[in-house]
């Protein structure tokens, strides 16, 4: 067997008394305060909690985008009954009040410049999507590099108004020249609805024109170099026949923003 050297002293003998450092003031009131602020953390979130999980209590993000997603859709269906309600009130009424009559006489004009008419016609279809999840990417590579970005969505609906689009469509919304085209992570936001690659985009017009403005645009030629190097996806197919519904949505503008400021001071 064995022997252990015992840590305890031998009989007889004094164990050597090791002294604590002393601690200054300021090191015993900060050790005070830092207890403090917990036990202020620990009441706060068993207050918060009510004695259940906080994390149990957080509803799950992807549930929360198809919810609010979904809901957006229900009240934008319902804004395009009273759309429709109004126009044919509006109409109805025009037939016996002259005044009402010359107001719709003069908006039909600009109806279909502001997209509220549905638009058939030949065009493009651009559809952009993530690189996939096996492609073999270079080194230097970064996770920012394999998905579609906002200015690469931007960068097309731009080239297709360049291009002479009439009408445009962006996933199953009809856009117009105020539509705004944000991206939050990697999902798109547009006109409050959700939506996740692969991002198509159809414009309708001259199809040889759009083509031609798509080719010309230095924003998109970068943006296939990452097709052509990372395996981003990126399509273009022509239709004779697209069709596309009025638009349903706000005209109300509530930002803008001059576009050269030095520029419009010498046009005044």
């Amino acid at each position: 067997m064995h022997s252990h050297a015992q840590s305890r002293p031998l009989a007889g003998t004094v164990p050597a008394v090791v002294r604590a450092p002393r601690r200054s003031r300021s090191g015993t009131i900060g050790v005070g305060v830092v207890l403090i602020a917990a036990g202020l953390l620990f009441t706060t979130s068993a207050h918060t909690s009510h004695g259940t999980q906080l994390r149990s209590q957080r509803a799950d993000l992807a549930d929360l985008l198809e919810s609010e997603n979904a809901r957006v859709k229900q009240q934008s269906q319902r804004v395009a009954a009273l759309n429709d309600q109004v126009k044919a009130e509006t109409a109805a009424a025009a037939q016996t009040d002259a005044s009402i009559r010359e107001l719709e006489q003069g908006s039909a004009g600009v109806e279909a410049e502001a997209g509220l008419l549905a638009v058939t016609g030949p065009g493009l279809t651009i559809s952009l999507d993530d690189a996939p999840r096996d492609s073999s990417v270079p080194s230097q590579a970064t996770p920012d590099d394999l998905v579609v970005h906002q200015q690469d969505v931007q960068a097309v609906v731009n080239a297709l108004w360049a291009g002479g689009a009439e009408a445009m469509m962006l996933m199953d919304q009809r856009v117009i020249s105020t539509s705004a085209v944000r991206c939050v992570g990697n999902t798109l936001i547009l006109q409050g609805r959700v939506y996740s690659p692969p991002y198509v985009i159809r414009a309708i017009g001259n199809v040889d024109q759009l083509k031609a403005a798509v080719d010309a645009s230095p924003q998109i030629d970068i943006y296939l170099q990452y097709v052509a190097s990372l395996r981003l996806g990126w399509d273009v197919k022509s239709s004779k026949d697209l069709e596309f519904p009025a638009y349903q949505g706000s005209l109300s503008l509530t930002h803008a923003q001059v576009a050269n400021p030095s520029t419009s001071k010498k046009e005044s």
